[in-house]
């Protein structure tokens, strides 16, 4: 089958969408042909060189401005493909889609719901207002709508359509490589293969780590990712009287406003900004880590990749209660779940991870068998594969 997977962005830039459609476009291209078309950041003279099994096509549209696009050239590719699998949201993008699958009804459109977008910033509330206008023109029009979480489909900006279309939407998580991702010493079931783990935590967390304890968060630094809530984070660390540093994975346009902010608080020596980073580091820092931290303050996060790269290499986890995002892991168990934008309530959160060894490691092994059962991307795989392969 012939599938045209669009997305706004795609590696080797940064965004957990563009990541996430990679992976399904490498799943896809296991048992059909995949043409994946996104843009190429504005800033870029030349599209990357990739070694993708999924043909990837980087558009330079006129009209455009961040993730958002009219990107006309599309329409011309789109005539050989039976699915249109468009990853929502892409302003612009959206609207030539819908007119597209209006005009030629025999083809399939399929969306892939990955947030909802409110309380847009600056000129990008205006430019969302066409796709506000379509969008239960689109989403009836879609004879699939895959999403993370049946919480976000419940309660999200999807709910009315999936009251009114119930068999539409189709709840398939998010995965991970969880043999990529994976603790840096991995617990076997037998007594002894455990006891030989935990002496090697202990040494780690008592001799190499006395220093203080690792916090990490991971995220875009730029305006499209405002609502990560950095700001938050560093503002409810800077009364931790602990021995702890934070590293930060990321970078953009709002790092130097982070940087600033870190210097108010006097918290140089504790804060480091890692920049970008490889997968390779990504991981270590992961498996290094004792905390991974998902402050994020609305529903612009509706999942948060990086709470189960972070689960599967063990690491105990403290994110919003937001929608979707709170449905990844079970509060309690293998992370912590605090208010949205409370500062208060995630430096009572970080205090009280960093200040009991033993619940760390109970989430920590919690967190891992979690990701095995349910987040693994073969068993998310197969899910995706049996969505496209039925009609």
């Amino acid at each position: 089958m012939k599938i045209s997977q669009i997305v706004c962005a795609f590696p080797p830039y940064a965004g957990g969408i563009g990541q996430s459609a990679y992976r399904l476009g490498e799943i896809l291209s296991r048992e059909h042909q995949v043409n994946t078309f996104t843009l190429i950041p504005s800033n870029e003279k030349t599209p990357p060189k990739t070694s993708y099994n999924q043909r990837v096509h980087f558009l330079r549209p006129n009209l455009r401005s961040g993730h958002g696009a009219l990107p006309f050239s599309l329409l011309l590719k789109l005539f050989p493909s039976e699915i249109i699998y468009l990853h929502y949201p892409f302003f612009g993008t959206d609207a030539l889609i819908l007119l597209f699958c209006s005009v030629f009804k025999k083809k399939r459109l399929f969306i892939h719901y990955h947030m909802d977008t409110p309380a847009l910033p600056g000129n990008k509330k205006m430019l969302s207002i066409p796709s506000r206008l379509i969008f239960k023109k689109l989403m009836k029009r879609a004879e699939k709508i895959i999403v993370g979480s049946r919480d976000y489909a419940e309660n999200g900006k999807l709910s009315k359509i999936y009251q009114e279309f119930p068999e539409k939407i189709k709840i398939i998580p998010f995965g991970v490589e969880s043999d990529v991702f994976k603790p840096k010493i991995t617990a076997d079931k037998e007594a002894k293969q455990r006891l030989a783990t935990d002496i090697v935590n202990f040494v780690n967390r008592r001799f190499i780590k006395r220093g203080g304890h690792t916090l990490l968060f991971v995220g875009g630094l730029d305006s499209a990712h405002y609502f990560k809530g950095l700001n938050i984070l560093i503002e409810a660390i800077s009364t931790i009287s602990l021995p702890f540093s934070l590293n930060i994975i990321g970078d953009g346009d709002l790092k130097k406003q982070y940087q600033q902010q870190v210097a108010k608080f006097n918290l140089n020596k504790k804060v480091n900004f890692l920049g970008r980073v490889s997968e390779e580091e990504l991981i270590r820092q992961y498996q290094n880590a004792d905390v991974l931290l998902l402050p994020s303050i609305n529903s612009h996060e509706a999942f948060g990749l990086v709470l189960i790269e972070a689960m599967a290499c063990g690491l105990p986890v403290i994110a919003s209660n937001l929608i979707g995002v709170r449905s990844v892991f079970t509060n309690g168990r293998e992370g912590l779940i605090c208010e949205p934008g409370k500062v208060k309530d995630l430096n009572e959160k970080i205090l009280s991870l960093i200040s009991d060894e033993g619940k760390r490691l109970e989430m920590s092994r919690a967190a891992r068998k979690l990701v095995e059962e349910k987040y693994a991307w073969e068993k998310v795989a197969d899910q995706i594969l049996d969505e496209f392969s039925t009609n």
